[in-house]
């Protein structure tokens, strides 16, 4: 029967129809994640500024305490639909969840110049891996959010220079090329994820090119040679 009601962990749910309270609901909650995820990128945008490096432990800090409101509320979000139906809301709150791979990448980078696993962008989020644990975070949404740090540390390369930071663009850019290498490797299929890689060529260009006029103006070495004594 079209309307017969199917019990399910203690909660009704429609057999072949969705109710529209799943939406709003749904959305509700990734309104209210989207929001603390431009609250978090506003501090750590900060770090841009010629005064920011000095700040970086302090902003990190704080951006890691806005991320256990982030766990919060996507423990909230699993209770908005049927656990084993993650992919037919994906949708919903798939950018966001995007943005804060992106987002806890960069915290993670900020503090010890390394790559973060998708297993550690999971635990600061509060989600799975595995995808039947439940809500987890997705391989390609992980990899999207480090995407979109790559470009983050592309502008933190030209901004490093501004502060008066020359060793810094340096670290990126091995950094960067050591990323680009990574993917490489990857037979990407999906195409926004293949377009947003596509991106990467173009930080890793620019960052060259951050390189290369550091090096023609002798200010990395300067810098090194400062750093010896």
């Amino acid at each position: 029967m079209f309307s017969m009601l199917i019990m399910k962990g203690g909660k009704r749910w429609f057999g072949n129809c969705i109710s529209p309270l799943f939406n709003q609901d749904i959305r509700k909650v990734v309104q209210v994640l989207e929001q603390t995820a431009r609250e978090i990128l506003t501090l750590l945008q900060s770090v841009h500024q010629p005064s920011g490096f000095k700040e970086i432990p302090s902003k990190c800090q704080k951006a890691r305490e806005l991320f256990c409101t982030v766990r919060t509320h996507l423990g909230e979000l699993k209770t908005k639909f049927p656990v084993d139906q993650y992919y037919r809301f994906h949708e919903h709150w798939r950018f966001v969840l995007q943005r804060l791979a992106f987002l806890a990448a960069f915290v993670v980078y900020l503090e010890s110049e390394s790559l973060v696993t998708r297993e550690e962008v999971a635990q600061i989020l509060g989600i799975e891996v595995v995808r039947e644990k439940g809500f987890h975070l997705d391989v390609e949404d992980y990899l999207a959010g480090v995407l979109t740090m790559a470009s983050e540390l592309s502008r933190l390369a030209v901004n490093s220079v501004t502060a008066g930071d020359y060793s810094r663009p340096l670290r990126i850019s091995n950094f960067i090329n050591d990323l680009d290498s990574g993917f490489r490797l990857l037979n990407l299929k999906n195409d926004p994820l293949r377009k947003r890689y596509d991106g990467l060529k173009y930080d890793v260009k620019k960052i060259e090119e951050v390189v290369y006029d550091l090096s023609i103006r002798g200010l990395a070495k300067e810098q090194e040679a400062g750093g010896d004594k």
